[in-house]
This record gives structure tokens, C-alpha cells and sequence, in this order.
């Protein structure tokens, strides 16, 4: 995956479910919805993630299901060293979560 900077990150979509209102999405659940227009690109998010950020480093981005809504949860670590969890809204990249993930 290649992302502003020519920079090459490599993520993993996991499979674990989380919490009984989410479910992860594995990859080839990923690949059809995006091609079938209901996600965005998940690279896309990700830039917007690292332009909150300057300097943060991703941790990981998967996508969820949470109440009949795709979610792409993206998890940084900034220059400062904090961990920060974002979650946005796959349809239309609205950020809907910005917090300091314990």
C-alpha cells in the first residue's frame, strides 16, 4: 500500500470480533464492498488519519460493522508517543472518533 511520502505500510485486517455491537471485517469482505462503492479506499483514510497527526505512525486499521454502519478504526502513535485511536464513517470519511486509546 503505498501512501504520501512513498512510504510502503502493510496492515492487517483482523478477525477477532470486538464487543458484541462490532464485527471485524476480513479482507475479502473489504475488497467487495469497496468494489461494489459502499467503502472508500482504506489508504484514504489512513492519509487523513497521518495529516491529523504529522509524524504519527500507524499502528493498525481494520473495519468494523457496528450497527449497520462500516467503520474504518484507525490506530496511530504520534510524535509524542501517545496512542490515538480514530474511527471514521468507511461511506463518506467523516471522522467520528478521536481519542487517546488506553
Amino acid at each position: 500500500m503505498k501512501l504520501s511520502g512513498h512510504r510502503h505500510w502493510f496492515l492487517i485486517l483482523t478477525l477477532a470480533a470486538c464487543g458484541a455491537d462490532a464485527r471485524d471485517l476480513n479482507q475479502d469482505e473489504a475488497l467487495k464492498l469497496r468494489q461494489q462503492g459502499m467503502i472508500l479506499p482504506l489508504e484514504q483514510l489512513i492519509e487523513q488519519a497521518l495529516k491529523l497527526y504529522p509524524g504519527a505512525k500507524l499502528l493498525e486499521a481494520e473495519l468494523e460493522e457496528e450497527h449497520d454502519r462500516y467503520i474504518y478504526e484507525v490506530e496511530l502513535l504520534t510524535a509524542q508517543g501517545v496512542v490515538r485511536e480514530l474511527k471514521f464513517d468507511a461511506s463518506d470519511s467523516r471522522l467520528l472518533k478521536d481519542k487517546e486509546d488506553d
